[in-house]
């Protein structure tokens, strides 16, 4: 008896199995299939299954040459990025790699130039690990750091600075609080607040406006970077090796985002509360679960329909969503009238009406852009503005790995629509003749209706979340 065969859906589980036996370019071409049908879909699973194909493409290359190795990953990352622009996740995980290839390549160039110079007797004074690298002079129209860009460089370096050759020999600093403020000949300039509203001691002899730069500038900034990534194939060190154990350790990340969410659920969720969420998220249950263990509250949960009410009763029934292929991989939680919480699960269009007698409104996004605004389930936004009337304060769950340092220019770019035939099904001819129907899946929420953010490195106010964009991306990597 020939044995029965067992057909897989294509989904996330089914690519990080063929991940392993399959090359890299039919991996790359069946992910962007998937992307493109829809059949890996949100935040966490595109993010997962990036990571792993990304892990493939660094295992895969040849040869030591940094600068290559950074045009592979970002030519993988256009072809990614195109095929389903909406995912902002999957642009943020390959920039979040290019970002460990550029943190490898100057961590290690540094540590030969101060060696060198300990053995040379150089006089120049070493700069510890909060030198930062001077922002890339080809800054995207939307970056999050465009309008910090630091003063022109040929206005901001004196001549020491300079080798014998006339190419940068060393980056100015960011003044720390234990950098002395003393000046003296041989230190870079750098900025600091006390100084804002003063004038400079020496006036600048270059006519470049502040935040933008000058040819000579541009050039010196671009033999520069690509410098440092030709010089990185003279070291001894292993590049691929050193890139794979970050993107594991990012990979890590992802897996513990919503433990180190959970962990801040105490903080915020206090005995008798009345809390209303929203849309099926495990990252949300997983908040209220780690509450539930010492609060005793009561959740009141909107049934996001049409789009995921499916998804909501099941993970409020069995802890489990129902309906998503995307989410195939994940376990089933327990569910959170299991747990001791009393759950009342209402429809959308009762949301006004109870907001009165909530304490809290507790969202979970599809997206966080770096204005502080976020791409959450169609129906956050209305909920966000309840909120915003009765004063009930809005906190958002997310992990940093949603984050993305674009800015929302063209909303209509990032709100996706699904099948109208949901809302208004086309046995009503009639009325679907007359009528112009629009389902959108997602809603952008401004970042004046969210009080705070939560993610896996604690509580956050929206006009920080820029801070967050500079420490997890490099300026050269924003545009693709």
């Amino acid at each position: 008896m020939r044995p029965e065969v067992v057909s897989v859906a294509p989904g996330l589980s089914s690519f990080l199995k063929s991940l392993k036996t399959t090359p890299v370019e039919p991996s790359i071409e069946h992910f962007i299939s998937l992307l493109k049908r829809r059949q890996i879909r949100n935040s966490r699973p595109c993010a997962i299954a990036t990571t792993a194909l990304l892990l493939r493409v660094v295992g895969e290359f040849k040869g030591r040459d940094a600068g290559k190795l950074v045009e592979r990953i970002r030519q993988v990352g256009r072809r990614l990025t195109s095929a389903q622009p909406r995912e902002v996740v999957v642009g943020n995980i390959v920039r979040r790699v290019l970002g460990l290839v550029r943190e490898v390549v100057d961590e290690n160039i540094d540590a030969d130039t101060n060696t060198n110079s300990d053995f040379g007797h150089n006089s120049q004074p070493h700069h510890d690990s909060l030198t930062r690298p001077a922002l890339a002079s080809s800054i995207s129209t939307f970056s999050p750091l465009k309008y910090a860009a630091v003063e022109p460089m040929d206005s901001s370096f004196h001549q020491s600075d300079l080798s014998e050759s006339g190419e940068l020999s060393k980056r100015p600093p960011l003044l720390a609080s234990h950098t002395s403020y003393a000046p003296t000949s041989s230190a870079p300039l750098g900025n600091s607040l006390f100084g804002l509203f003063s004038h400079p001691d020496t006036p600048s002899t270059s006519s470049t406006p502040t935040g933008h730069q000058s040819p000579d500038s541009k050039g010196m900034l671009t033999s520069l970077n690509l410098e440092r990534l030709a010089d990185f194939s003279k070291t001894n060190l292993d590049l691929k090796a050193e890139v794979m154990d970050g993107i594991r350790e990012l990979q890590d990340e992802l897996d513990q985002s919503d433990d180190l969410i959970a962990a801040n659920a105490l903080d915020h969720i206090h005995s008798n509360e009345i809390i209303l969420t929203h849309t099926a998220s495990t990252s949300v249950q997983k908040f209220l679960l780690a509450a539930a263990r010492k609060r005793k509250f009561t959740v009141v949960h909107a049934e996001t329909f049409p789009h995921n009410h499916t998804s909501t009763h099941g993970i409020l029934l069995t802890g489990k969503k129902r309906g998503d292929s995307g989410d195939d991989s994940e376990d089933a939680w327990k569910p959170l009238t299991t747990a001791g919480i009393q759950v009342v699960l209402i429809p959308d269009s009762h949301v006004f009406a109870i907001m009165s007698r909530v304490n809290k409104v507790i969202l979970a996004t599809h997206t966080v852009l770096a204005n502080g605004g976020l791409v959450a389930a169609a129906g956050a936004h209305m909920i966000a503005k309840a909120a915003k009337v009765h004063q009930t304060p809005v906190v958002v769950v997310s992990g940093v790995f949603k984050l993305s340092p674009v800015y929302p220019f063209d909303i209509e770019e990032l709100i996706e629509y699904g099948d109208a035939g949901s809302v208004v099904p086309f046995e009503d001819g009639d009325f679907v003749d007359k009528v112009d129907v629009e389902n959108p899946l997602y809603d952008y929420v401004p970042a004046d209706l969210v009080d705070l953010y939560i993610t896996n490195l604690g509580g956050h106010a929206p006009s920080y979340l820029y801070r967050i964009v500079a420490d997890h991306y490099r300026s050269e990597d924003i545009t693709l």
